[in-house]
């Protein structure tokens, strides 16, 4: 009886983490229907750049002073994040959103089980490898284009060192390093995007839509990602955060009209399943280190 009170900012939490995944996941859906009045790299740098005015304006950095060390890592930070936004909007402009968002999520696995030791994770790795080559080409039997699966890749490597640099600046002010880490995003990503679609992404109607995908898919779901942590275990958010694909797969086919066959929605399903065990045994001793 005395763990009722809590039970409703629980389903809070949980309510608040699925509406973020949503929003971040509708946000790239509306994000690549737009690709072809701005294009990908312009759609990217909207996104980058209005997301970091909005952090920037919202957390104001520059009231804590930062350590000459901390620069290093704060520029790599936020190069991971822009490449990593880059690349799976590259990759969103060539394959499905689930197939995409399904390779990205390997980033994240990988880091988990990188630093594991328990035999047990030996069998999400075997998970996650044959979804992925379920995902590819010759396996689907729906030909899947090249280059969209390299960014994917490249999308899943450049998550999963944002995660490995994000660890050095987490002790940073609270909201200082993500709004500053987009700030060198946007820097990456702008002139990327001012090169691909020029005047294009200074029209109104551009930089309105802009600022929607940049409210959906970054300062709403990040927002509430933060109001779900306070109240749900790290491991739990983790097997939650590992639906990301199917709720991408779903935006796809609703906002984009995008169809999988039964065959990617299995292979997806056993991503899904990888970072879900990957995530609920990571914080748990291993039997050989139990107890040291």
């Amino acid at each position: 009886m005395g763990e009722a009170p809590h039970r409703p900012a629980g389903a809070l939490s949980l309510l608040a983490l699925f509406a973020s995944l949503v929003s971040q996941n509708l946000g790239a859906a509306i994000a690549k229907s737009l690709f072809p009045v701005v294009g990908v790299a312009g759609m990217a740098a909207l996104r980058i750049g209005l997301s970091a005015l909005l952090l920037l304006a919202f957390w104001r950095p520059w009231r804590h002073p930062l350590a000459r060390r901390d620069w290093g890592n704060l520029a790599a930070y936020g190069a991971m994040l822009g490449g990593m936004n880059l690349c799976i909007y590259h990759a969103f402009g060539r394959v499905p959103i689930g197939i995409a968002t399904a390779i990205e999520t390997t980033g994240p696995l990988v880091v988990v089980l990188a630093a594991s030791r328990r035999a047990l994770d030996v069998a999400w790795v075997v998970l996650a490898v044959a979804g992925l080559a379920l995902l590819l080409p010759l396996a689907s039997g729906r030909a899947l284009d090249p280059l969209g699966l390299l960014f994917s890749f490249g999308a899943a490597l450049s998550w999963a060192l944002y995660i490995v640099f994000g660890k050095r600046v987490s002790t940073l002010a609270s909201g200082q390093a993500v709004s500053l880490g987009m700030l060198v995003a946007a820097l990456f990503a702008l002139p990327l995007g001012v090169a691909g679609a020029g005047a294009a992404m200074a029209q109104p109607a551009a930089l309105l839509a802009g600022l929607g995908v940049a409210l959906l898919s970054s300062a709403v779901p990040y927002s509430l990602e933060m109001a779900a942590l306070r109240r749900l275990p790290r491991h739990v958010f983790g097997i939650l955060v590992s639906a990301t694909p199917a709720v991408g797969a779903a935006c796809g086919a609703i906002v984009l009209g995008e169809r999988l066959s039964a065959l990617q929605w299995l292979a997806i399903a056993l991503i899904i399943g990888a970072s879900a065990g990957g995530a609920a045994t990571a914080g748990r001793p291993s039997p050989d280190t139990a107890g040291v």
